[in-house]
């Protein structure tokens, strides 16, 4: 590989992390595809390379038989790369930005019905600090529709549950208001006011600061968001729940029950922090696809 177009790479990580504020887990998405195209470079300088070399990668990848999915992820993430080098004076066009991926193929979101949300939070053991936190973690999902990621980076300052709200920073450094139920509120409030101190035990975490983290581990220090994942997924296990069950999964969820009962398109985008509606229209299908489910099975002619 280029070594030169490994320092651009390492420099695109850093840019989408810190100015970007992409997550972790994004910026190394793009990381692996865009790591991947440059393998397929070998010493081509990437700053060199045209659109006729797009397509020649493009039928390279198609050899392969991946999905289409995976093969307008990659084209996406090498496109942004190199409008990341534009952007740098590095290049002086986007050599992927008329290459023509294959179309995804739309999936409708997957989610939970109230009763399994409800099933899920039961089955968390409280009697604990640490699984009071995840209760209270997971009540703020299902209640707020936050990504991970926003819930993890939550701080005091953010919090201003008098009147419940909650400050998040979301894709982009955007910055969004979410509301809190009474029922997430006061289950926030007993964490902090009684689990929070206990959660990391030995350890001294000091008073609760602006700057804080809302949500600690087990050393006093923020808590990551594969946790939450092992939480729901332990919890999941132990009620032989049969569903594969995400933190987003509780984002979808969120959504579509809002959707179901009437609540408007804009408002639902609002409280996800969607920067076009048409990422939020996909739950208005998921309710109608519910819908005929339901109309099926109980209509005397369905």
């Amino acid at each position: 590989m280029n070594k030169v177009s490994k320092q651009y790479l390492e420099d695109f990580k850093s840019y989408l992390l810190v100015e970007k504020n992409f997550s972790e887990h994004t910026a190394r998405a793009y990381y692996s595809d865009v790591l991947g195209f440059l393998v397929w470079l070998g010493d081509a300088p990437c700053e060199q390379i045209g659109y006729s070399n797009m397509r020649e990668y493009l039928h390279f990848m198609k050899k392969f038989d991946y999905q289409k999915s995976t093969v307008a992820r990659k084209i996406a993430s090498v496109r942004t790369f190199y409008k990341y080098l534009h952007r740098e004076q590095i290049v002086e066009n986007n050599p992927a930005m008329s290459l023509s991926a294959p179309k995804r193929a739309k999936s409708l979101p997957k989610f939970l019905t109230p009763q399994e949300v409800e099933s899920i939070l039961n089955g968390i053991e409280i009697n604990t600090p640490a699984g009071y936190r995840n209760r209270a973690i997971l009540e703020l999902l299902w209640a707020t529709g936050m990504r991970i990621s926003e819930l993890a980076g939550l701080n005091f300052s953010d919090l201003n549950l008098e009147n419940n709200e909650i400050t998040v920073f979301g894709k982009g450094s955007k910055e969004r208001i979410v509301l809190v139920t009474d029922r997430a509120k006061s289950y926030l409030e007993r964490y902090i006011n009684t689990a929070r101190g206990l959660v990391a035990k030995g350890f001294d975490v000091g008073l609760a600061q602006s700057g804080s983290p809302v949500f600690i581990n087990n050393t006093g220090y923020r808590l990551q968001a594969r946790t939450v994942r092992n939480v729901i997924k332990d919890v999941v296990d132990k009620i032989r729940l049969p569903k594969h069950v995400t933190p987003h999964v509780f984002r979808h969820s969120f959504a579509t029950h809002l959707i179901e009962n009437g609540a408007d398109l804009r408002v639902v985008q609002e409280l996800l922090g969607h920067a076009s509606i048409s990422n939020t229209q996909i739950y208005t299908h998921v309710s109608t696809k519910r819908l005929m489910e339901v109309y099926d099975r109980t209509h005397p002619r369905g």
